[in-house]
């Protein structure tokens, strides 16, 4: 039997990650502009895959091009914020009633050993890795939902959900509630709580609501004056 050849990723792929990368764990911050040749010198690489990986970080809503004015990471209102709120409460929501209704027990193994990791990385202060597991927290839910049409639908949103948790973690508070209700959460589940499991989602979700007004018109605009370019290498090299 013949065995298939693993082909290496293109530098498009190469780029795309990078750069999508640096965007969700705010290297390169909401609203910040984006220069095709800084970016390929930073990678190392030519502006040709650079500007293809751009073309689809614009699909994923990730980025923003304005014509005559250049290419932006994307930013959002804060009622955009809001609409993405809700949706996030109707879908988790939805995702976990399932998980716990369909795969409880692999719904509890998934979030204690997130958890488990979120509690290590908390005590290094690896804040970068903590996030990373806050939103693989959430996605328990769809992987154990039993629902590929809802994990499809999340993953939309998956990455300006994961920006924003960046975003709001220069509130500590925000941070410390947020992993305190992980693990209430789990232990609503754990107890068979449904409800209380329910109440504790939707406060989760609400404070990232609350962290903006409908006066706030931009975000990108309200914190400009509170941080300064993003850094040229902001991702290594791919030689």
């Amino acid at each position: 039997m013949v065995s298939l050849i693993e082909r290496p990723a293109s530098l498009a792929a190469i780029a795309l990650q990078q750069i999508r990368t640096a965007i969700i764990e705010g290297t390169l911050p909401i609203g910040s502009a984006l220069s095709e040749s800084q970016l390929a010198a930073s990678l190392g690489i030519s502006k040709t895959p650079v500007r293809e990986a751009l073309a689809q970080l614009r699909m994923e809503g990730l980025v923003t091009i304005v014509p005559q004015s250049g290419t932006f990471v994307f930013t959002l209102s804060a009622v955009e914020v809001i609409e993405i709120c809700e949706l996030r409460q109707t879908l988790e929501a939805a995702a976990l009633h399932l998980a716990i209704e369909r795969n409880r027990s692999q719904l509890v193994d998934g979030l204690a050993k997130v958890c488990a990791q979120m509690d290590e990385a908390r005590a290094a202060g690896d804040e970068r890795t903590y996030l990373r597991l806050d939103s693989a927290f959430h996605e328990q839910f769809f992987a154990t939902c039993g629902n590929r049409y809802f994990a499809d639908t999340y993953g939309r949103i998956v990455p300006k959900v994961a920006a924003l948790r960046t975003h709001l973690a220069t509130r500590p508070d925000h941070t410390r509630l947020s992993y305190e209700e992980h693990k209430q959460i789990l232990d609503a589940i754990r107890r068979k709580q449904e409800d209380e499991v329910m109440v504790i989602l939707d406060r989760h979700i609400e404070r990232t609501r609350s962290a903006y007004t409908r006066n706030i018109e931009d975000i990108a605009a309200a914190d400009s004056t509170s941080r300064g370019p993003p850094p040229l290498a902001m991702i290594g090299s791919t030689r």
